[in-house]
């Protein structure tokens, strides 16, 4: 009928299981001529019928230059390797170390905001883009946070980060103080900011830092337990458990960021 919207277009639902606890993998049924696409680098294996294809994002080419520049940027590869199945298929995916993966099912026009590095791989519908917070505080003390990979809807977006992960939804208005390296995804709706925190005494013994990220609502957060760096850090020769929290290290923290 005149007048009425646009029907919203229908996304063909993907059939997956993400099996292992911290060490990952997804495995995505895929039926015939189905597609997705995902970030290189992560696929673990495909069954023979399932072809792949390395390319560009966007449809025009200044559509793909624009991409490719994004996520040069964002110290990503210039290419997303695409998946399409020719009859019933399957392909796996996991992360480059141990943690968790998490999907979004992400409607029309719908946006997530993740930390980078965070993509793993989603259906073609979902439109993949980089975003830069727009607060100098978040920008410069967040440090890699001033980079965010912006994903948009309809369809269904995994992302992988370290650890475990909690979820909070806050409410409207509602804060989370969050070291900056420990959030993986939020809603667009939620708004990001870096923040000074506590004092002098203790950022340099405490080994927390000067700023945190302050997340409010409304809107759904993601925070991940345990971040490469982190992760880096416990395994480097000579590492001492005071090395955490050590003054020094505090001080540096400031001026260094999460993967």
């Amino acid at each position: 009928m005149a007048g009425d919207a646009p029907a919203e277009p229908v996304v063909e639902p993907l059939e997956y299981a993400i099996q292992g606890d911290n060490l990952q993998i997804a495995r995505v049924y895929l039926k015939d001529g189905q597609e997705l696409y995902a970030e290189a680098g992560k696929m673990v294996y495909k069954t023979a019928n399932v072809s792949w294809e390395t390319r560009m994002s966007g449809e025009s080419l200044g559509e793909k230059l624009l991409g490719a520049l994004r996520r040069t940027i964002t110290g990503e590869s210039l290419f997303l390797t695409y998946f399409r199945a020719d009859g019933p298929g399957e392909v796996g995916f996991a992360g480059s170390y141990p943690g968790r993966i998490q999907l979004f099912e992400l409607a029309e026009g719908e946006s997530i905001m993740a930390q980078r590095d965070a993509f793993l791989f989603a259906q073609t519908g979902v439109q993949f883009n980089v975003a830069f917070v727009k607060k100098l505080g978040a920008g410069f003390f967040g440090g890699e946070g001033f980079i965010l990979e912006k994903l948009t809807g309809p369809g269904a977006v995994f992302i992988h980060a370290g650890g475990d992960f909690v979820e909070f939804q806050l409410t409207d208005g509602e804060v989370l103080q969050v070291d900056a390296g420990c959030i993986v995804a939020f809603d667009e709706s939620v708004d990001y900011d870096i923040e000074f925190v506590g004092g002098i005494k203790t950022a340099l013994f405490g080994g927390e830092g000067l700023f945190l990220a302050r997340m409010t609502g409304p809107g759904r957060v993601v925070v991940q337990s345990m971040t490469i760096n982190k992760l880096r850090r416990e395994l480097a020769p000579g590492k001492t458990s005071a090395d955490e929290h050590s003054p020094l290290n505090a001080l540096a923290d400031i001026f260094t960021s999460e993967d």
